[in-house]
């Protein structure tokens, strides 16, 4: 798959094939009115530009409708409808290369679609377009390409259905056009007129799949795929048949392959199902079995010979015993014993080791077991008054302190275990390591000890009793340290273990906060683990549970397979009806969402609702039905002065047929009691209320062209309302609103962003600043005290700053815009929020981020750079700019 960029939005692409070619080339026009024409090399496996220009013109007004490009069938020319009023043509010349473009002028305005017709002796086009009268016609135009204008084609078509807005041209021997509509579906040519009518639906895509054209795939608006049949005798078309062949995604683009197979492409997803998207950072453990076992002190597993690829016992051990679990043949975890272990202490390292031999060390001796038979085949003694309290083990090494700063060295061989070598340090050993890191996998030249000083440690990963871990770069022919980090993973001891996942090693952070710590192009990172605390943690490969951890929590030793090592995990979690809004109640621990639901009846198909989801299960808790027309523009959770309850409002809009923009809308107070929502109180409105803000202890609105600012009263019996304060016009629609101490960000339909500031001692709203570029908003967000983000419906991102220095009241009146971004997506919400784990201690842990969300379903990040690094940045981006050319260019 090849995967290149275009610098542009495409408007359009289409595939053609020139007289004398032996390949189709590919021709391209972005939003801005750049075309170019693309070939495939074979050769070097890559796209060459064939051709490049521009198409726009200097006057002229661009298509409510979006652009429009054809080309004729037989390629003489390409033809675009950019501007109203306008068809440009780009004539092809003998040999195939395009010449200089030429505009002819269109009678029809509303222009809803455009297509060649097929079999015509002169070029020849179909204009589907919509009168003054809303009337909806089709016309035919012959292109004459010697007068470089239009003469009246061989037919046109009056008074359709009043949704057609898709033409599909019918290739020879048929020809003609098929007219798709929101009702019905027509075939017209020169000599026939077959019409069908259809159940209600948006046709968004469609796909030939015969090359005489007689059937075609038709995907709508609701993802539903039907096959159009056009029925005919020879070179007649007799009539039109159309069938349901099923669900996909909402088609964007349907091209038919071959032996019934059929590429939908979607930008939409599988959006018409309705859906909460759960997108964590982090590793998610999927839970596989559990068992009550309080107060586990550690866990291990063993192999019951050294040629076993799976693990058969997990060792647990308790404070003053240790138990052995084993896999059953019906796969269940059950209580056993290996005769050579002590089962009346607690164990403190246990290993598979060299010989079919396990090791079991406790606070007295290190015992060496047959795993075959179980049995006892030598054992270390601790010298008298000594214990042993910390230990570690490979498979043909042990390595033991007893107190005092002696560290103890023992080898494993076969049935015999030898004391190699006792070192008296100058501190007490606090933690142990000898876990192999060279080729050799049953023996490390290096042991990583630490001891309990501030100072002296010697660990690649050294985790702290304070929740803190600190990492090393480790030479490991020298066993030097260097490049020293800190990191917090919580506020708890951490203990540290290793596990493989798709043939990566991987430490295992047990804590109050589990992470799981990887390496990345020479890298450590860090991700959370979906768990609350977690103790201790062994990986437990066996049978019945491969590649699987044994996590030792809360009471409960869990067993469990891994997600892959990745940063971000998206869960679906279907509601079969469309959520528009969404806002957590942390006291709760509930979800309040504003959703719509299609109902049954036709009279009226469409109810909104206010939802409660549990916010671990996502199970529906509680529902409030909402008025008929009544529709929810924004939910939030807050809580007022003097009122230590926690609620959920609600704004909403009736938008009613016969409306252009709302006049009445509700504000809705609920609390959650006994998992149900109860309505408080409610406040009638004079329009639609697109936001709500939590505000001081109080409660603000936009509604309409106003910020409305609501106090929480209680009234002599008792009962709560809400109290208007006072407010602010001179909006056209105050759609998004942001707030931060006392000031009040809005993002307007067509005025951009203003800046308003709360007086407290008025007890009034006023305007402080505005851009006064004419911004169609689609979301803001506060970046900062002076610096406001937003983004707009031509898919760009800005900043704008207040100008508090300003030496004039005009220059502090006015917010500057000081950056820019083409995103090519339409933003319609900000959050401030990180994806990945923030650690406070690195240096991307000071760099404040934005997340967004786009329409189209992608969540991005947007972070503030220093400026010296921006600078950078932006130097490297030109000079990158002027060596690399894109596709295209």
């Amino acid at each position: 798959m090849l995967d290149v960029p275009i610098y542009g939005r495409i408007a359009t692409l289409e595939l053609f094939r020139p007289h004398g070619e032996t390949q189709d080339f590919l021709f391209i026009v972005t939003e801005r009115h750049k075309f170019c024409v693309l070939q495939w090399d074979a050769e070097s496996s890559e796209l060459v530009t064939r051709a490049m220009g521009d198409v726009s013109d200097r006057i002229g007004r661009p298509t409510d409708n979006g652009q429009i490009g054809i080309i004729d069938p037989d390629c003489r020319l390409i033809g675009l409808h950019l501007y109203d009023g306008l068809f440009k043509v780009i004539p092809f010349d003998n040999k195939g290369q395009l010449k200089e473009a030429f505009n002819i002028r269109l009678e029809e305005l509303q222009v809803l679609d455009i297509k060649f017709l097929f079999g015509c002796a002169k070029p020849t086009i179909a204009v589907l377009y919509q009168d003054n009268k809303d009337a909806r016609h089709v016309k035919t135009y012959e292109v004459s390409l010697k007068d470089k204008d239009f003469v009246e084609g061989p037919w046109s078509q009056n008074n359709l259905d009043n949704g057609a807005d898709l033409l599909i041209p019918v290739p020879p021997p048929l020809c003609g056009v098929l007219i798709i509509g929101e009702e019905t579906i027509v075939y017209c040519s020169a000599n026939a007129f077959k019409a069908i009518p259809i159940r209600p639906s948006i046709t968004k895509a469609y796909g030939r799949v015969d090359v005489d054209g007689s059937r075609y795939l038709l995907g709508d608006h609701a993802g539903l795929v039907h096959l159009l049949v056009i029925t005919h005798e020879k070179e007649k078309v007799t009539g039109l048949k159309i069938e349901l062949l099923g669900e996909t995604s909402i088609a964007s683009t349907i091209s038919y392959l071959d032996n019934a197979v059929v590429f939908v492409g979607s930008s939409y997803g599988d959006s018409q199902d309705g859906s909460l998207r759960i997108v964590r950072n982090g590793i998610g453990i999927n839970e596989q079995a559990s068992v009550e076992l309080e107060g586990i002190k550690g866990m291990w597993s063993l192999k019951s010979s050294v040629d076993e690829a799976f693990d058969t016992f997990l060792v647990v051990s308790f404070i003053s015993e240790t138990r052995i679990l084993a896999m059953n043949l019906e796969d269940e975890l059950e209580e056993t014993e290996i005769e050579g272990f002590l089962s009346q202490v607690q164990t403190l390292f246990c290993h598979d080791a060299v010989y079919n031999q396990l090791v079991q060390v406790t606070s007295n001796s290190v015992r060496l077991v047959s795993s075959t038979t179980r049995e006892l085949r030598d054992e270390w003694h601790a010298p008298a008054g000594f214990t042993v309290n910390v230990a570690t083990a490979n498979a043909s090494q042990v390595l033991l302190a007893t107190g005092g700063g002696h560290l103890v060295y023992l080898e494993i061989g076969d049935g015999k275990l030898t004391e190699v070598q006792h070192t008296v340090l100058e501190y007490e050993v606090s933690c142990l390591d000898i876990n192999p890191i060279s080729d050799n996998p049953n023996y490390s030249q290096l042991a990583s000890v630490g001891m309990w000083t501030d100072i002296s440690i010697s660990y690649l990963l050294c985790a702290l009793g304070d929740g803190h871990l600190l990492n090393f770069q480790l030479d490991t022919t020298t066993g030097q340290l260097k490049d020293r980090k800190k990191v917090s993973l919580g506020t708890q001891p951490i203990t540290l273990r290793t596990f493989s996942s798709k043939s990566a090693t991987h430490v295992f952070a047990a804590s109050d906060r589990p992470t799981v710590i990887y390496s990345s192009n020479k890298k450590l990172l860090y991700s959370n683990v979906n768990l609350k605390e977690v103790s201790y943690m062994c990986p437990f490969n066996s049978a019945a549970f491969p590649d699987s951890l044994a996590i030792a929590r809360e009471g409960e030793l869990t067993i469990g397979t891994i997600d892959d090592i990745q940063k971000l995990h998206i869960r679906t979690i279907p509601l079969g009806e469309h959520a528009r809004r969404i806002c957590h109640q942390e006291q709760t621990r509930t979800f309040g969402i504003c959703s719509l639901g299609n109902q049954t009846n036709a009279e009226e198909s469409e109810m909104h609702f206010v939802r409660l989801l549990d916010d671990q299960s996502f199970e529906f808790m509680s529902t409030y039905p909402l008025d008929a027309f009544e529709y929810a523009c924004s939910i939030l959770s807050c809580s007022f002065t003097d009122d230590k309850n926690v609620y959920y409002c609600v704004g909403t809009a009736y938008v009613l047929p016969e409306e252009n923009e709302p006049t009445k809308g509700r504000i809705l107070v609920f609390i959650v009691e006994d998992a149900k929502l109860q309505l408080i109180a409610e406040k009638e409105t004079k329009g639609a209320v697109y936001s709500l803000n939590a505000f001081n202890g109080k409660l603000l609105a936009a509604i309409n062209q106003k910020i409305q600012l609501y106090k929480w009263m209680l009234r002599d019996d008792g009962t709560r309302e809400l109290q208007s304060e006072c407010g602010h016009h001179g909006h056209i629609l105050a759609l998004y609103v942001q707030t931060r101490g006392d000031f009040i960000v809005v993002g307007d339909l067509m005025k951009s962003i203003s800046l308003l500031i709360y007086k407290h001692e008025e007890g009034a709203i006023e305007e402080r600043a505005r851009d006064y570029n004419a911004n169609w908003m689609s979301a803001v967000e506060i970046l900062d005290d002076d610096t406001y983000l937003g983004a707009e419906n031509n898919f760009n991102l800005l900043t704008v700053k207040k100008n508090s220095e300003g030496a004039t009241d005009e220059e502090r009146g006015r917010l500057e815009v000081v950056g820019e971004y083409h995103l090519g997506e339409f933003v319609n919400r900000f959050c401030h929020g990180s994806l990945v784990m923030r650690l406070p201690d690195s240096e991307i842990g000071q760099i404040p981020t934005v997340i967004f969300g786009t329409v189209n379903g992608m969540i991005g990040v947007i972070a503030s750079l220093p400026q010296e690094q921006y600078a950078f940045l932006e130097k490297l981006q030109s000079s990158l700019r002027k060596v690399i050319k894109g596709v295209g260019d």
